[in-house]
């Protein structure tokens, strides 16, 4: 507080001289925002903003103090500022697409395809406004315009990989696997270590009854990245659908070595081994589920029990 004070002590000045001043004290709380926001010291840096912007509230340190609230989790005040700035110029695209980003961070979903459209009809052209207005399409149910706008997307940018994996998965959502596929397929020719793609092309594999060919897919990703969660659970689905319950168990024996914290491998991992009669390492392993993830623990202990029941008939 003592660097404020220092700034702004004293009323009596001259007009000329207090303007003098003033663009001084902007510029110093501006600088010093910015090499804070740089150190992580948000805090500081969202009060140097602050003060900024109450002196002059040109739109750059406007969009800084914006984006420091976001990264601040802020994301009330963020919007706020960002609606100031829509305000002081109506005619920067940018203003929109960030306020729909953080819209869609809010879950406002119509508030968010309010923005995107206010930025199209500044610059039609931009494939990033066909983007999020296709994200806020989705969060509204509404696939078809997704499609149309990620289309549209692409059309203007084709090697946007974001609005491909994005169509991929509506297509598939909506089972269209053929045209899913395509879309994946180009991601893939884009960068054939896509993750992402890889993963989707695995579960459509898998659901399309080709089994071998998905194994390979999420092999592969976890070769690329043995970290990557979502490759263990859609592998063990895999083994568990096809009754090979040992590979099932090996694979979440696997995931729980690299992670000991990786609560939906404990989870899966109980599933099987109750289905393979191991009733008391089930128990242990839906116990330490939840102890890792207390927020899953009813839908836990619901499929617990319903696998309690189903194979209470099983022979083993």
């Amino acid at each position: 507080m003592g660097l404020f004070k220092s700034l702004f002590g004293g009323n009596n000045i001259p007009e000329t001289e207090k303007e003098k001043n003033d663009k001084k004290n902007f510029e110093i709380l501006k600088y010093d925002g910015i090499r804070a926001q740089r150190m992580g010291k948000l805090p500081y840096a969202i009060k140097c903003f602050e003060e900024a912007v109450a002196i002059n509230d040109e739109l750059e340190t406007l969009s800084l103090l914006a984006t420091a609230y976001t990264q601040a989790n802020r994301l009330d005040d963020a919007r706020i500022t960002l609606d100031r700035m829509a305000t002081k110029d109506p005619e920067q695209v940018n203003t929109f697409l960030s306020l729909a980003g953080i819209c869609y961070m809010q879950e406002d979903y119509e508030n968010m395809k309010d923005a995107c459209q206010k930025a199209l009809v500044l610059d039609n052209k931009n494939p990033l406004s066909f983007y999020l207005t296709a994200k806020a399409a989705i969060g509204m149910k509404d696939d078809i315009t997704a499609i149309a706008m990620l289309t549209k997307a692409i059309v203007l940018k084709e090697d946007y990989t974001e609005a491909y994996q994005l169509r991929a998965e509506v297509l598939w959502k909506m089972k269209q696997a053929k045209d899913a596929a395509e879309d994946i397929q180009k991601l893939l020719s884009l960068n054939p270590d896509d993750e992402q793609a890889l993963l989707l092309k695995g579960e459509i594999l898998a659901a399309t009854n080709e089994p071998e060919q998905a194994q390979e897919c999420f092999n592969q990703v976890l070769s690329l990245n043995p970290f990557n969660e979502k490759a263990y659970i859609l592998s063990g689905e895999l083994y568990l659908a096809n009754k090979d319950f040992d590979k099932a168990l090996a694979i979440y024996d696997e995931a729980i070595e690299i992670n000991p914290n990786f609560a939906k491998a404990y989870h899966e991992r109980g599933r099987i081994k109750l289905l393979k009669g191991d009733k008391d390492g089930s128990v242990e392993d839906m116990k330490k589920a939840i102890e890792l993830a207390p927020e899953n623990e009813i839908n836990i202990s619901g499929q617990y029990n319903n696998h309690e029941n189903m194979t209470k008939n099983v022979p083993f």
